[in-house]
């Protein structure tokens, strides 16, 4: 993601539908954990997950290879630290979670993110990894924004597994939108980022909202959730 396409995100990512149920899944993941230790959020951009693990009281650090996205999540006051994922600059053993969100289809070498993730989480820890799902939902969006693939379950699972992490749990989220975001994506001709209006952005929260509640996670959805754990 080049700096202006995070400057965008940053601007809307307070409002934004889409990062905000997100950000909502990662806080009910978080609060089943318990304790909170040491995070590492890799991929950070603006520091937006970041802040939530600050929130829910992790020792946090953001990473992401971008300058820009480095000096914006510090201007955020966030403690970040320009990083290769594939190289991270810290300790093995390190941290007790390390969150991974829109990383791994930007980076052809996923396997070595993986085991980057493996090596840094101390023995018990976990890693919440969150990718977008299936090839048949392709589109100009994904040029755009830099992905070099889409995942399904199947591929996500063994990238992570051949690091050494226990997965423990992969689900789909963004199910019921599925069919509106497949057709938009059919159209588009770029980053499909922007604004809605707050009548839109309202419905859309309210429909992803509802799937907290149906039992929707086992079907094609958007994107692909994954919880794994490292073995002690």
């Amino acid at each position: 993601m080049d700096s202006s396409e995070i400057r965008r995100l940053v601007a809307l990512e307070d409002t934004h539908w889409w990062y905000r149920e997100r950000r909502a899944v990662l806080r009910r993941e978080l609060r089943r954990l318990g304790r909170p230790g040491r995070a590492l959020d890799i991929g950070a951009a603006g520091g937006g997950n970041t802040r939530v693990l600050v929130e829910e009281g992790w020792d946090a650090t953001a990473t992401d290879y971008c300058e820009s996205a480095v000096e914006v999540a510090r201007e955020r006051g966030l403690r970040a630290v320009r990083a290769d994922a594939r190289a991270l600059p810290f300790e093995p053993g390190s941290v007790d979670l390390v969150t991974a969100f829109d990383v791994l289809e930007h980076i052809r070498e996923d396997d070595l993110v993986t085991a980057e993730i493996a090596r840094v989480l101390a023995p018990g820890g976990h890693a919440l990894i969150a990718v977008p799902c299936d090839m048949a939902l392709w589109s100009a969006h994904d040029d755009a924004v830099g992905h070099v693939r889409r995942y399904a379950r199947e591929s996500l699972t063994v990238v992570v597994e051949q690091a050494g992490l226990r997965v423990e749990r992969v689900w789909s989220w963004n199910v019921l939108l599925r069919p509106v975001v497949a057709l938009r994506r059919r159209r588009s001709r770029g980053s499909d980022l922007q604004r809605t209006s707050l009548v839109v952005n309202a419905g859309l929260s309210a429909i992803v909202r509802a799937e907290r509640y149906l039992p929707v996670t086992s079907l094609k959805g958007v994107t692909l959730f994954l919880k794994a754990r490292l073995a002690r």
